[in-house]
């Protein structure tokens, strides 16, 4: 059996560029939404004239989709994720644009008739309809309400659950943004982390669950977690999955 040094050493060394999580098979459990997200992304870009997905990651959704559309367009903020993106999306004919965190996206209005995003960082609803042509589509999943909350809860004590991840407010948003709403469904799923290994790479993965992590500032709670995963098995939490597809009006 691993040492708790081992485990936190392979934690620490993991490379967690890009949006894939194929590392954490064996490690740790999530189950997937019932909506099977990827096959109707495929769906929808054998569809299309002209798409754009946004806050792509390092690509690999996209890139695992199927049928690229004629025009495929993609972006992504974090620089670490851009060349892998590109990387992914080439032989597709895809361009990824990196953009900057909360700035206007770099498009005319009504450039694509298919607009996607898997769990972006900050859904721009007045933007997405800015950029969708009349009769466009916007298909997302998107991470809700006190998803993890019991990782952050764990390391951080009593934690209010973070505002903005609801999917009614974002219902309310779209409709705001001069969108209607074609399809709304939520779920929440089992996750299981089986090492200290896996609770690290996936903290620092996905930083927003425990905020400013790193193994040296709370090494201690990861030692603790360490015992209490060999002595009862695996950590256990919650995600929160929401799917949402709204569409740009014709009229």
């Amino acid at each position: 059996m691993a040492t708790f040094d081992d485990l936190v050493a392979e934690g620490a060394a993991v490379p967690v560029e890009g949006w894939d999580f194929s590392w954490f098979a064996g490690r740790a459990t999530e189950a997937r939404p019932s909506w099977g997200y990827a096959r109707l992304l495929g769906e929808y870009l054998a569809r299309a004239h002209r798409a754009l997905d946004l806050d792509t990651g390092g690509g690999e959704v996209v890139a695992t989709a199927g049928t690229p559309p004629p025009v495929l367009v993609a972006t992504e903020s974090w620089a670490p994720n851009v060349p892998v993106a590109q990387a992914n999306l080439a032989p597709l004919s895809g361009v990824v644009v990196r953009t900057a965190p909360d700035a206007p996206l770099p498009f005319a209005d009504g450039t694509f008739d298919l607009v996607t995003s898997r769990h972006p960082v900050r859904a721009d609803w007045p933007e997405i309809a800015r950029v969708l042509a009349p009769g466009g589509t916007y298909l997302s999943q998107q991470v809700g309400r006190a998803s993890v909350h019991e990782l952050s809860e764990y390391f951080l004590g009593p934690t209010p659950v973070a505002p903005g991840r609801d999917p009614e407010v974002a219902v309310a948003a779209a409709y705001a943004a001069g969108l209607r709403i074609r399809r709304l469904l939520v779920e929440s799923l089992p996750m299981t982390f089986d090492d200290v290994a896996a609770v690290i790479v996936f903290l620092r993965k996905v930083p927003w669950i425990v905020p400013g992590f790193t193994v040296d500032a709370y090494r201690d709670r990861l030692r603790e977690l360490h015992d209490r995963i060999t002595a009862d098995g695996p950590f256990r939490a919650t995600s929160a999955r929401f799917l949402i597809e709204a569409v740009r009006p014709a009229g």
